[in-house]
């Protein structure tokens, strides 16, 4: 079984993500089979661009079934930027989309008299403990580019906010479903102590 299987589907910066693994000792696979990703021990959805994009590539590619089932088997699956968005059951991003729907909620545009996209440095505000948390400290800085944001239904998902003129979340959890909004493999010190601790909780295997 291969440890931890980055998804391809087309959009999204696979390498960086992978090389960002590798730099916390972990060698993640980057791979586009639907075989790959189900005999996973967990998942990583990447993302970049436009969720109607980033969801109609993974549909079309049979990988849409794949990291359902995935998380539906309780392995570890870890959302990044649009992979998080994808998570949410729509998206209002040029039109209406539906997403993965893992979590509850929809994604929406930054309102009108912020600048879009938030771009750059950012800090992280946690609103409960978290695994994915370990080291992190209130107030560390992660780097952002996105100009949508995830408004979940249920507020418990939210690990993690990020106050851009309006408080939006940064990190979200929902049992073995974790997704950031920022950029780990941009993000220094704290992207790469979050991807550890995401490795770190795939090799203890409690999550079984």
């Amino acid at each position: 079984m291969t440890s931890i299987v980055i998804i391809d589907y087309g959009v999204g910066n696979f390498r960086n993500v992978q090389k960002a693994f590798e730099a916390v000792g972990a060698p993640a696979v980057i791979s586009n089979s639907p075989t790959a990703a189900r005999q996973a021990a967990a998942v990583v959805l990447p993302g970049v661009g436009a969720f109607g994009d980033a969801i109609a590539n993974l549909r079309a590619r049979g990988l849409d079934r794949p990291v359902l089932e995935a998380a539906q088997a309780g392995k570890p699956l870890l959302g990044i930027c649009v992979g998080l968005q994808l998570l949410f059951e729509e998206s209002e991003e040029m039109g209406r989309h539906v997403g993965l729907g893992l979590l509850p909620g929809k994604v929406v545009r930054f309102p009108e008299g912020l600048t879009v996209p938030h771009m750059g440095w950012n800090q992280i505000e946690p609103t409960r403990e978290h695994p994915l948390l370990r080291q992190i400290q209130p107030g560390d800085f992660a780097y952002f580019a996105h100009s949508y944001y995830a408004h979940p239904a249920d507020s418990d998902v939210v690990v993690a906010y990020t106050d851009y003129g309006l408080k939006f979340p940064s990190i979200v959890a929902r049992e073995n479903v974790w997704a950031i909004q920022f950029h780990p493999e941009k993000s220094q010190r704290v992207g790469l102590q979050i991807l550890k601790n995401f490795v770190d909780f795939v090799a203890a295997g409690n999550h079984r």
